[in-house]
C-alpha cells in the first residue's frame, strides 16, 4: 500500500481536533460516511487504530496522539511551503509586520529596503518589541517575525538569519567612576548594580543579558529591572544601575551628555537574530528571511 494521501491526514488532524465525525465533515465540507472511509483507509497505512469510536465518545488512542504530535509540525511545515510556492509565484502582497528590539541598525535597514524593492505589492509594518517581552509578540501574532537579541531556545519558534556578533558595551551614567575608562573587564561588572529586565523574558534569555556572576565566579549585583531600552537608559543615566548593551545600539545613543558607553572585554559578543514561529510562519516573513540572509550574504 502506498504512502497516505493529502486527505486523509487533513480528516485526521480535524477529527483529532473536533473529536466529533459529523462536525469533522462540516469543516472538510464532506459527509460523516467520507470521513470514516478516510479514516479507516488512514489506519489501513498504518497498521492499527489511531481512532477509538464508542457511541457516546470519540478519542485518539495512544498511537493516535503520538501520530498527532509527529504529524501536526510536519503538515504545517508542509502547508507553509506551499503558501510560499504560491505567494512567490503570483509575488508577494499583504502585509509584513516586523518587530525589532532596541534600534534598526544600518543591516537591518539594507534587508528591509532589498525587501522592499523585490515585493513592491508588500506593505512594510514595523513596531518596536519591549526589551522584556523578546518572543511574545511573535507568539501572539502581533508581528510576523522580529529581529531580537539572541539566545532562542523556544521549541515553537525558529531562528533564521542571524545578524553579525558585535562586543558587548556597558551603558552607565556619565558621573560613574568607570565612565571615563576606555574599557572594562568582564570581572569589573561585579562593582557595577547591572540593570535587568522583568521576568515575561525566559530566564535564560535574562541571565544572557544581565548576568549574575561574572566569567571568574564573582557575584555582580542586581540593579533595577525595567520592561524597555528607554527605562533601562534612564535608570543608568539617572546612576540606578549600569546596563549591557549592544554596540550598534549604543552607538544609536552616543549623543547622550548623561550618559557614557564603556566596552566590555571579557564577554560572549552579543548577538541579534530573526525569529519565526516554527512551521507556520506568513509567506511574507518566509520571503523576507530570504532577503536578509541574502542581504547578509552581500555584507
Amino acid at each position: 500500500m502506498g504512502g497516505p494521501e493529502i486527505r486523509e491526514l487533513e480528516a485526521f488532524l480535524v477529527l483529532a481536533e473536533e473529536l466529533h465525525f459529523g462536525r469533522t465533515g462540516e469543516r472538510l465540507y464532506v459527509s460523516q460516511s467520507r470521513v470514516s472511509q478516510l479514516l479507516r483507509s488512514l489506519e489501513g497505512r498504518i497498521g492499527a487504530p489511531l481512532v477509538e469510536r464508542t457511541s457516546r465518545r470519540v478519542r485518539l488512542t495512544p498511537l493516535g496522539e503520538s501520530f498527532l504530535s509527529s504529524l501536526r509540525p510536519a503538515y504545517e511545515a508542509l502547508r507553509a511551503t506551499v503558501d510560499e510556492a504560491r505567494a512567490a509565484a503570483r509575488g508577494v502582497g499583504g502585509v509584513l509586520r516586523i518587530g525589532f528590539q532596541g534600534t534598526v541598525d544600518d543591516a537591518l535597514a539594507q534587508a528591509v529596503a532589498l525587501f522592499q524593492d523585490r515585493c513592491p505589492a508588500c506593505a512594510i509594518e514595523v513596531a518596536e518589541i519591549a526589551l522584556s517581552d523578546p518572543f511574545g509578540p511573535v507568539r501572539r501574532k502581533e508581528v510576523d517575525c522580529a529581529v531580537v537579541l539572541l539566545p532562542v531556545a523556544e521549541d515553537d519558534l525558529e531562528l533564521g538569519p542571524v545578524f553579525s556578533r558585535q562586543p558587548q558595551t556597558l551603558a552607565l551614567s556619565a558621573r560613574h567612576p568607570l565612565a571615563g575608562r576606555a574599557s572594562v573587564s568582564a570581572e569589573e561588572l561585579a562593582d557595577c548594580r547591572l540593570i535587568g529586565v522583568h521576568d515575561r523574558a525566559p530566564g535564560y534569555w535574562r541571565r544572557a543579558h544581565a548576568p549574575r556572576v561574572t566569567p571568574g565566579g564573582r557575584p555582580i549585583p542586581a540593579g533595577p529591572l525595567v520592561n524597555t531600552l528607554q527605562e533601562g537608559l534612564s535608570l543608568a543615566a539617572a546612576d540606578r544601575g549600569a546596563m549591557l548593551l549592544c554596540r550598534s545600539t549604543a552607538r544609536y545613543h552616543s549623543g547622550r551628555a548623561s550618559l557614557a558607553f564603556v566596552p566590555v572585554e571579557g564577554l560572549p559578543d552579543s548577538r541579534l537574530g530573526l525569529v519565526l514561529p516554527r512551521g507556520t510562519g506568513t509567506p511574507q516573513a518566509r520571503a523576507f528571511a530570504r532577503v536578509v540572509g541574502e542581504s547578509l550574504a552581500r555584507g
